[in-house]
């Protein structure tokens, strides 16, 4: 991996890269024009928009003002940089990034593989949208139906890369049996979840796998839940961009991508697959799940 910036994690620095190429490309300037104006190497350019190198708050504002990004953006962007130097990031929400600037999303989309554990609830990629509603409306108490609401359409829009015609991901979820027994917003709403879960379950590109009971202690008790993003490789067979965990937690996410946090996690993905139920009979015990709510 490489880390010409920061000695920690280089999540901020390829995110941040990623935003700030968007806007060159939004404002129509070449790397060659961009750095003229900014007085600038494209050397220099090139190492920002790739995420090779930490960045001031003062750089990012200059790029933000030549780019003709809006305050808020800005704002947010300029927070990230200070980030960028971090031995370690920890993404505390609405903290620094405005609303409409995530980070994870950013991150799902340029994924080509992500490999899941669910201890407790279905995952985000795979909720209907009743399902997503309740949680969103118990996690936001006092915020507005409308704000509700548009939380929910980011939820379910995200979905629409497991179906994407270019270069769809490779998805595998790992769910605790627990997930399929509890009754998130009621009856029919859990219903309609399981019947989502047994279609999805036909994708191509995905697999889902139930991690029984009769399991006992596994390694996602003691882990909780997380996702592995993988990214595409190079031409010469090297990924372009570290692999990356994302944990969830009640306060804030946690991204990590040392080799060692890295290789943990992967042990641990590989220690509930071999527990769990084959595609098969996790398809047939989420069926089971739904006839026993009826």
């Amino acid at each position: 991996m490489s880390d010409t910036g920061a000695s920690g994690s280089t999540v901020p620095r390829r995110q941040l890269g990623r935003y700030l190429r968007d806007l060159r490309g939004k404002a129509r300037l070449t790397v060659k024009a961009a750095a003229a104006e900014l007085e600038w190497s494209e050397a220099k350019i090139w190492r920002i928009e790739t995420g090779q190198t930490s960045l001031r708050s003062l750089d990012v504002e200059a790029m933000c003002r030549v780019y003709g990004a809006p305050d808020d953006l800005t704002e947010g962007l300029m927070g990230l940089a200070k980030e960028t130097k971090g031995r370690g990031w920890w993404h505390a929400y609405g903290d620094v990034i405005p609303d409409g600037f995530d980070l994870y999303i950013g991150l799902e989309e340029s994924a080509s593989q992500l490999c899941w554990y669910s201890s407790e609830l279905v995952p985000g990629l795979l909720q209907t949208e009743a399902y997503a509603h309740t949680l969103i409306r118990a996690d936001n108490v006092g915020v507005s139906d409308d704000e509700i609401k548009r939380r929910v359409h980011v939820r379910i829009a995200r979905q629409a890369l497991l179906t994407r015609v270019t270069a769809a991901p490779t998805v595998e979820v790992m769910l605790n049996e627990a997930v399929l027994c509890r009754p998130v917003g009621g009856v029919e709403v859990m219903a309609e979840q399981l019947a989502k879960l047994a279609e999805v379950a036909d994708y191509p590109n995905v697999s889902i796998r139930v991690v029984p009971f009769k399991a006992g202690l596994h390694h996602g008790l003691m882990s909780g839940p997380f996702v592995v993003l993988r990214f595409p490789t190079n031409g010469d067979g090297r990924e372009a961009e570290p692999p990356t965990v994302y944990v969830d937690g009640f306060t804030g996410a946690l991204y990590l991508d040392k080799p060692g946090e890295i290789d943990r996690y992967d042990g641990a993905l590989q220690a509930i697959r071999d527990v769990a139920l084959n595609d098969e009979d996790s398809k047939r015990r989420i069926l089971i799940a739904a006839r026993e709510l009826e």
